[in-house]
């Protein structure tokens, strides 16, 4: 878990995560040194914060969302710079591009797509009535019993099949698990 005090997490964290960090900001930047500068800044920042944060805080959010600002605040620098240098036409609608579309992104939302992502590649490995079975109880919020009803089988056939699911997503997501407790709500 990445707590305040605990360096150990902190840097399984960092290892983790700097290389996505970084490959989101040059995606931006179309600069890999400049991404990594802007990077550690924001990794700093957090580290330097660290003792504000709660547990149930969304730290990659937090951090991808400094990066943002970061790399922003550098390409709104670099069309400044660019203006005084008259840069052609399309140089200068392509760095307003790269602009625009980093203030659109939101971070939080990029996260809920990889975690969607990545249940949805766990119950397509499943039979067909195993994931529905899943999605019956954690999507449409229905009871064992109504489950096991709907399917014509026993209670213990479904709790056998959600266990089967919730396992295997507990291992696809266990990155996840610290940032998100909402996820939690996958595996009761």
């Amino acid at each position: 878990m990445l707590v305040s005090t605990d360096i150990t997490s902190f840097n399984r964290f960092f290892m983790e995560n700097r290389q996505r960090f970084i490959r989101f900001a040059a995606t931006y930047l179309h600069d890999e040194a400049v991404a990594e500068d802007i990077f550690m800044e924001a990794i700093m920042g957090y580290w330097e914060k660290r003792s504000s944060f709660r547990e149930e805080d969304n730290i990659p959010a937090y951090i991808l969302t400094s990066i943002k600002n970061k790399a922003l605040n550098y390409l709104r620098h670099q069309l400044v710079a660019n203006e005084r240098r008259a840069l052609s036409d399309y140089a200068e609608w392509e760095l307003s591009t790269r602009i625009a579309t980093l203030e659109a992104c939101v971070p939080e939302d990029l996260f809920a797509k990889e975690i969607q992502q990545i249940i949805n590649k766990v119950l397509s490995h499943q039979s067909p009535t195993t994931a529905r079975i899943f999605m019956l109880s954690r999507y449409e919020n229905k009871s064992h019993k109504e489950i096991s009803e709907l399917m014509d089988m026993t209670v213990k056939g479904v709790e056998f099949h959600i266990a089967k699911v919730t396992k295997q997503l507990r291992i696809a997501l266990k990155d996840y698990l610290i940032f998100f407790p909402f996820l939690y709500r996958l595996f009761q």
